[in-house]
């Protein structure tokens, strides 16, 4: 009884706050959790970067074709990062849930569910990344495959990045098309 006397208490305090300063800060809180997916392109990238490495040490002579797999790979790493700074800069910059009308509580939490939906992002950005890694281990091994390694690569790289995608779709339903609000 005593955790729901608490929750309500701390609806009426969020309620007691202007509607646009608390769907602005919720909007600010929002855009730093979907930050959260850069730790997926950064342990990916890192870990291709070291695969890169590791695989011009193992033959030189196959440094070239090595280095260029893992950067082709740790490009595409990055992407779910990228989705998740234009989630955050539309939530800084453009925010459409300002302008909207209906319940102020559900407005707020569609901008926090909007960045917390990026956090999926991270799972892309480690696959991606390992997939370059081994992708670099294996143009050091069989350089003159070069290009047959690259297409695998970047075709599971596709592949993994439908998660991602998919996090985008639900933060910008969130922001633009916002269902729940019709349900109100």
């Amino acid at each position: 009884m005593e955790d729901a006397n608490f929750i309500i208490r701390f609806l009426n305090w969020l309620m007691s706050f202007d509607r646009k300063v608390l769907i602005l800060a919720a909007s600010a809180i929002g855009a730093g959790l979907a930050m959260i997916a850069g730790i997926g392109p950064g342990i990916g990238q890192g870990y291709a970067a070291g695969k890169g490495a590791e695989a011009v040490g193992m033959n030189p002579k196959a440094g070239k074709q090595a280095t260029m797999v893992m950067l082709l790979g740790a490009a595409v790493a990055e992407t779910s990062g990228i989705l998740a700074l234009v989630v955050a800069l539309i939530l800084l910059f453009g925010n459409p849930i300002i302008t909207q009308e209906g319940a102020v509580l559900v407005l707020a939490a569609s901008a926090i569910g909007a960045g917390i939906s990026m956090i999926t992002g991270v799972g892309p950005g480690i696959g991606q990344g390992y997939a370059a890694g081994k992708g670099a281990e294996a143009a050091a091994r069989r350089p003159q495959y070069q290009s047959n390694i690259i297409r695998a690569m970047l075709l599971g790289q596709a592949v993994a990045q439908s998660t991602g995608i998919y996090a985008l779709i639900i933060a910008l339903v969130l922001m633009f098309a916002n269902p729940l609000i019709k349900l109100m």
